[in-house]
């Protein structure tokens, strides 16, 4: 091979190497063209897309625990509703069936004071057969009897005597002077009265003692 056709391939070698660099250089400047092209993607868009977001999922978490919150105080106002309602009912239930024992006990009242009466005629007799002291005793167990009854009911026989007055179980019928006893006692009981459970159903008719007035 001649020196001249030795060069001439070298120069061509050269040739296609300057150009495929020159084509690799023009590609590498396409790319970064395309890529300074596409949109940059901001990253604080997206922090304040999730934070919008997590907002908006509080917002609903905090409504639907205040509407759990009414919806609780609702059932809580409904139940103790309901309670009153049981307790007014049973308050009910007791109080009438208190009023019609009470009611009841009022109308054998007059029954025992008319035994009482009829022992303490029969006491106050001085001359009693044995007939009558025998018909005395029957009536006497049948007091009794009769007491007994309505203690286990809850009646209590209100007899004060030598007791202070009292108001609240006391009717006062008279005043008597009495010097043995303290002023405003209960010297003497007219009829006996009577409580219902510790509730008044008849005062006791009693003779109250006051001092005596100084003479002159």
């Amino acid at each position: 091979m001649s020196g001249k056709d030795k060069q001439g391939k070298d120069s061509a070698s050269n040739a296609d190497s300057t150009g495929q660099a020159v084509e690799n250089d023009s590609g590498t400047e396409e790319q970064d063209q395309a890529l300074s092209d596409q949109p940059e993607v901001d990253g604080s868009e997206d922090l304040t897309g999730e934070s919008g977001e997590a907002g908006s999922m509080d917002t609903r978490l905090e409504e639907a625990l205040a509407e759990a919150d009414k919806y609780r105080d609702v059932a809580l106002r409904a139940e103790a509703e309901v309670q009153n309602v049981r307790r007014r009912a049973g308050l009910d239930v007791e109080n009438a069936h208190r009023f019609a024992l009470e009611r009841f006990v009022n109308k054998l009242l007059p029954v025992v004071d008319s035994l009482e009466k009829a022992l303490e005629s029969v006491e106050q007799t001085d001359a009693v057969d044995e007939t009558t002291r025998a018909i005395a005793e029957g009536v006497g167990l049948c007091q009794k009897m009769f007491v007994d009854v309505l203690e286990k009911e809850g009646v209590a026989v209100v007899d004060p005597v030598g007791e202070p007055f009292d108001p609240n179980l006391h009717q006062a019928m008279s005043m008597v002077e009495n010097s043995d006893v303290e002023p405003s006692s209960v010297v003497a009981v007219i009829q006996r009265g009577y409580t219902l459970n510790k509730r008044l159903v008849r005062p006791a008719m009693v003779m109250v003692s006051k001092a005596s007035e100084a003479k002159n």
